[in-house]
């Protein structure tokens, strides 16, 4: 049932070439998947509550429109709204219960948007369309047939992995030091779209970061270009900590050029590109662990808003990593854990039709007893995965 491979040659971190990618809070590939999710663990909640189980459930089909604005150095107005589209699945009715769908969908999107997009008034500034409508039948009796686990609602390929690479670290801990509560309180011109790329090439590391200034804060192109150097400056003090390259080279929005007045700098009214520039799908930004890690094998599920339950592009998707890491932090002597699973719809979810285990290992390790180690814990997390999924519903584990 598990399958433990060893891996020869080196680790992500140890190879010459390395891309890694993190759309931020505000971006709206990040604030689709967000708000799916969102929206998710709402239903997941009231099912949980009145129903007393998880019902069907996929909130995983959405879209953000972007609206249009009107920007000047000092300030600007909206002139169309962004609009949010929430589609796909979920009970409406069960157990003699009336669920109100739309209603909790539309709470749970308006209850995120306010907590996280502190410029974004859901009233003004977001049209919000529902879209969800019942399950066909074969996948709601998932729901209703016996035993203590439904069986998987799709067949689906997953892949998870630890520890991070230094890389991967320092670029989603450094978007999250930028939409931080101490960076926005000495920064509060930026926005929450922050996108960052790496690229490391042997020990160097070329960090690109663009994160829009509020135009109501900045008076000039000059007090932008002004404010724009003392935040990069504070970006690269932040990347002075680290001890893992050889060399940081920063690019700051990229795209600015003085001398263009507004075309030439990235000025936001919101704080997200959305408000006119770019519009947002689920399934399009980070991955399950917050990064979108180009050298390593990606899985092309959209966990974002799937039921946490019986979609195991969702559940598999977030085990994986999870797996891993609890590979490597319980067994000594492993470098790097890559986590494989692979689902057969209508299978309970405790049994994956592969389930691959790739270690990397250190010199000299004693191979028969990791590999042993390592299968008996992947075992013990199949053989726990109802409570797994129990935390997964009620948000335990991040996905964005």
């Amino acid at each position: 049932m598990v399958r433990v491979e060893f891996m020869a040659g080196k680790p992500v971190a140890g190879q010459p070439l390395e891309i890694v990618e993190r759309k931020g809070l505000g971006h709206p590939d990040t604030i689709c998947d967000s708000i799916m999710e969102e929206v998710s663990l709402a239903l997941s909640r009231v099912y949980l509550e009145q129903a007393g189980r998880v019902l069907h459930h996929n909130v995983d089909k959405g879209l953000l429109s972007a609206g249009a604005v009107e920007k000047w150095f000092g300030g600007g107005q909206v002139i169309r709204p962004m609009e949010l589209y929430i589609g796909d699945r979920a009970t409406f009715f069960a157990d003699g219960i009336r669920f109100p769908v739309h209603e909790i969908a539309r709470e749970a999107a308006t209850r995120w948007v306010k907590e996280h997009l502190p410029r974004v008034d859901p009233a003004r500034h977001l049209g919000i369309k529902v879209l969800l409508s019942p399950g066909s039948s074969e996948l709601t009796d998932i729901f209703d047939r016996p035993g203590p686990l439904p069986g998987a609602n799709d067949t689906s390929a997953v892949v998870g992995y630890y520890p991070l690479s230094p890389t991967e670290r320092l670029v989603l801990d450094l978007e999250r030091h930028l939409n931080g509560p101490e960076f926005k309180a000495e920064f509060p011109e930026t926005g929450e779209d922050v996108k960052i790329m790496g690229i490391r090439q042997g020990g160097t590391l070329d960090l690109t970061v663009a994160m829009p200034l509020l135009a109501e804060v900045v008076e000039s192109e000059e007090d932008y270009f002004s404010r724009r150097e003392r935040i990069r400056e504070s970006i690269g003090a932040y990347l002075r900590h680290s001890e893992d390259f050889s060399g940081i080279h920063l690019h700051f929005n990229a795209l600015d050029q003085k001398g263009r007045g507004l075309g030439g700098v990235y000025l936001s009214l919101l704080g997200t590109s959305g408000e006119e520039a770019d519009g947002g799908q689920v399934g399009r930004g980070n991955r399950v662990n917050g990064l979108i890690a180009v050298c390593r094998p990606l899985g092309m599920e959209a966990a974002a808003g799937k039921n946490p339950v019986s979609h195991v592009g969702k559940v598999y998707g977030v085990l994986a990593h999870h797996l891993a890491r609890r590979i490597w932090e319980k067994c000594d002597g492993i470098k790097e854990v890559q986590v494989i699973l692979v689902s057969r719809i209508g299978s309970t979810i405790d049994r994956p039709s592969l389930a691959t285990l790739r270690l990397w290992v250190e010199p000299g390790a004693d191979r028969s007893s990791l590999k042993s180690r390592a299968r008996e814990l992947a075992l013990e997390q199949l053989a726990g995965i109802e409570d797994f999924c129990r935390d997964l519903s009620i948000g335990r584990y991040g996905i964005c």
